[in-house]
């Protein structure tokens, strides 16, 4: 007795021996898929496993109570009390195949996963030999609820489909947790025939019938619980297959299976699978209506502004379409921006205080040095609001604003907001303003963000985890705006006056939004914001093809109107991020022809937002009263011209010399109030309105470049400066010595004598001057 109790102490000693010892989950001894989920848990993507079939491990508490209770009740249900094998039924099965009857399995749960994790051959006497030896091996080694949940993730379902929530997914579409009574039914009669009880799956006689038992055998053991589930229960499934597993959005679940480590078997995202339907199809039907003009690809980003989680991705026209390189990721590729980087040109200028939306810009000819930059329509409009120079898209007006800007200039700010693989600044000088540069979707849409984030630039996510940290780490180290909140408000708002192509006017619920054209016709952008999301499209070829219809304001801003009315009328917009109107901000009056306060002679005023303490503001002075004969229309002169019998007031606008030409080139002369009329000074009548007392502007060469003088082959520097109205001849000198004499705006050529600093000085006819610095160096 005592040698007895001995062997028993030792015998349960060993096992506790067994249990204790370090051993590896058995999750760890079969390799897994991966499922990439969308924003509402939905499947976007299922992949294979290292060993070609689909499986994925979940836990035992996330599979149904139902699908767990039916599986031991139809395999196995002594399964918690036996100790991996079950005599009697091992037993009655071999008596049922000795004496030729119908086959009946012996096998528990835990053999069954024996044979499955060892790849035991059990046909032959020797093999279920090693099939019982290793289901009690496991028991010994795992607990039940480990060994139930490993089998449960590698039972048979059809095919190279293994595990129940593989099977959930494939068969029903929703995760195992999820499943119904008739669901968890199913499920648990499949594993004991798959081949059969796969075919056809809700309409096969066999899977029926086997449910239909399993039903009646559940109904004997939960009589209690047979109402809740009757109605359900004997449904005919409309189960799914491989066939049709979703292929959602797969340029993003490429890039993220790519980044994803070994062991992650699920891939939370923060895609909105309604939305990224919505723009593949609005792509698919614009590039097919498009064709003919050779639009045969485009790309597309969305994202949540207030909370920067990607809502949708489309990398490319066509993922199955080679001929367009169509699993190439188009929202990583890096492109010229064309001028979608021009918003944040004017607001970086309302934060330094160099104008208000409607400051009066010149669109003239002008030259920066080198860089002689031209419209894209190759004409000059003269004066420009600020706020019409960005929605009409004027390139001089741009790169004038750009070239004024410092701490931060656009080279700067780029660097803050973290665009990668940026040239030297030399490299692009000014012509970064006009998409010089190379940048991603992903890096537009985040700089867009800016906007209705006050400023505050933040990075995307791409999935929960994501997410999750970039609101920690912005809870903990919040980083400091890029903008002000006031500039963002701002160019929001400017951008949000750009007219439709379609209809001419702004859109209404408001859209902001900015087209880009690359050099060559190679790219055509538009980026924008609606609602509380952002939206950047790119039309074009991936092999950098150009052509002439990849303009922006006509290839790519219609489709992103299309996105965005699309997205508005399936109601996926949920409307603007709340956004404060900071105590910063006024509105002003001010003149509508020069953006200053309006003096008593400026006959037409409107009304823009003023930043307290930066925006620029003066008084306008661009008009001036004077007194001409009614008859003849000549100025009236003297010290008392309104006693003249036919005496008239009228208004004149002095504008510079510069725009004086401008306007006469296009047919719209404006009278001038010059030197041949009336002497200068106060106005005729004591009308010292719009006095014209500035002195020239130099506009080349710039400030603070070095000229380079080749040795062998001297070439002429530029020299060009604009005057105030009136003024008829301008004098440029080097240090003391007279170059040339000129007309304001008329270029001179000159070519230093040696190098040194030079002190460069322009004096107009009523003695003004300005004057600029040049370092000349010597190159061989």
């Amino acid at each position: 007795m005592r040698r007895l109790l001995l062997l028993c102490v030792l015998s349960l000693a060993c096992l506790a021996g067994l249990r204790l010892w370090p051993h590896a989950p058995l999750s760890d001894q079969v390799g897994g898929s991966v499922a990439v989920l969308a924003r509402d848990g939905s499947l976007m993507r299922l992949t294979l496993a290292p060993d070609q079939q689909f499986r994925l491990w979940v836990r035992l508490d996330q599979m149904a109570p139902g699908l767990i209770d039916s599986v031991l009740l139809y395999e196995d249900r002594r399964f918690r009390w036996h100790p991996g094998v079950n005599p009697v039924a091992l037993l009655r099965s071999a008596w049922h195949t000795a004496s030729g009857g119908r086959r009946q399995g012996g096998s528990t749960v835990t053999m069954q996963l024996a044979r499955r994790l060892y790849r035991l051959d059990t046909r032959r006497v020797s093999g279920k030999l090693l099939q019982i030896g290793a289901a009690l091996w496991l028991e010994a080694r795992y607990s039940k609820n480990a060994i139930l949940e490993a089998y449960l993730n590698t039972a048979p379902y059809g095919a190279n489909i293994e595990g129940v929530e593989a099977a959930s997914l494939i068969y029903f579409r929703k995760h195992a947790q999820a499943l119904t009574m008739a669901e968890s039914l199913t499920l648990a009669v499949i594993p004991q025939n798959p081949v059969k009880r796969i075919a056809s799956r809700g309409r096969n006689p066999e899977l029926q019938a086997a449910r239909d038992r399993l039903w009646r055998i559940w109904l004997t053991r939960h009589p209690q619980d047979a109402r809740p589930h009757a109605p359900d229960a004997l449904l005919a499934l409309p189960a799914q297959g491989r066939a049709n597993l979703p292929f959602v959005a797969p340029h993003l679940t490429d890039m993220l299976l790519a980044q994803s480590s070994s062991g992650v078997n699920e891939i939370h995202t923060t895609v909105d699978v309604r939305m990224q339907r919505t723009l593949e199809r609005v792509i698919r039907g614009y590039i097919q209506s498009h064709a003919d003009v050779g639009i045969r690809n485009a790309s597309a980003l969305l994202l949540d502004a207030g909370s920067m989680e990607v809502r949708a991705v489309v990398g490319s026209a066509n993922y199955r379409d080679a001929s367009i390189e169509g699993q190439v990721n188009g929202t990583l590729a890096k492109r010229s921006p064309g001028s979608t980087l021009k918003p944040f040109i004017y607001a970086m200028a309302l934060d330094q205080g160099l104008l208000h939306p409607k400051t009066m810009l010149k669109d003239a000819p002008t030259s920066f040095g080198p860089f002689t930059p031209e419209n894209f329509d190759g004409e000059f409009v003269g004066p420009v609001t600020a706020q019409d120079a960005l929605i009409r898209s004027r390139n001089i007006p741009a790169v004038s604003v750009a070239a004024r800007l410092n701490h931060p200039n656009l080279y700067s700010f780029l660097q803050l907001n973290q665009i990668s693989k940026l040239e030297s600044e030399s490299h692009y000088g000014l012509a970064l303003v006009l998409g010089g540069g190379e940048v991603t979707m992903e890096e537009l849409a985040r700089l867009y963000s800016l906007l209705p984030n006050g400023g505050l630039i933040r990075p995307l996510a791409y999935t929960r985890e994501q997410a999750r940290e970039n609101d920690l780490a912005l809870r903990d180290h919040p980083p400091p705006p890029i903008l002000s909140e006031e500039a963002a408000f701002i160019t929001l708002d400017m951008l949000r006056q750009t007219p439709r192509p379609d209809s001419g006017m702004p859109a209404r619920p408001a859209v902001a939004w900015k087209t880009g054209t690359s050099w060559g016709f190679r790219d055509a952008w538009t980026a924008g914001v609606f609602g509380r999301h952002v939206l950047v499209v790119w039309v074009g070829q991936f092999d950098g093809a150009s052509n002439p219809a990849f303009i922006g304001i006509q290839a790519a801003a219609p489709l992103f109107l299309r996105m965005v009315d699309a997205l508005r009328a399936e109601r996926l917009d949920p409307g603007d991020l709340a956004q404060r109107i900071s105590p910063n901000l006024r509105e002003v009056e001010v003149c509508a022809a020069t953006g200053g306060l309006p003096d008593a002679l400026c006959p037409v005023r409107t009304r823009t937002w003023f930043i307290a303490g930066k925006s620029p503001i003066q008084t306008s002075n661009l008009h001036q009263a004077v007194w001409v004969d009614a008859r003849t229309g000549q100025r009236l002169c003297g010290q008392n011209p309104q006693a003249h019998p036919h005496a008239k007031r009228i208004v004149l606008e002095r504008w510079g010399s510069d725009m004086e030409r401008l306007f006469r080139q296009a047919g719209l002369p404006r009278r001038s109030a010059g030197p041949n009329d009336c002497a200068s000074g106060v106005g005729p009548g004591g009308d010292a309105q719009g006095r014209a007392d500035s002195a020239p502007t130099i506009t080349a060469p710039l400030r603070g470049v070095s000229y380079v003088l080749r040795t062998r082959q001297p070439q002429a520097l530029t020299l060009r400066a604009e005057a105030a109205a009136g003024v008829q001849a301008l004098y440029w000198f080097a240090d003391d010595a007279l170059i040339a004499r000129v007309a304001p705006g008329e270029s001179v050529s000159w070519v230093p004598p040696q190098a040194r600093r030079y002190t460069l000085r322009v004096v107009d006819d009523q003695g003004r001057a300005e004057s600029r610095e040049l370092n000349v160096e010597l190159s061989p």
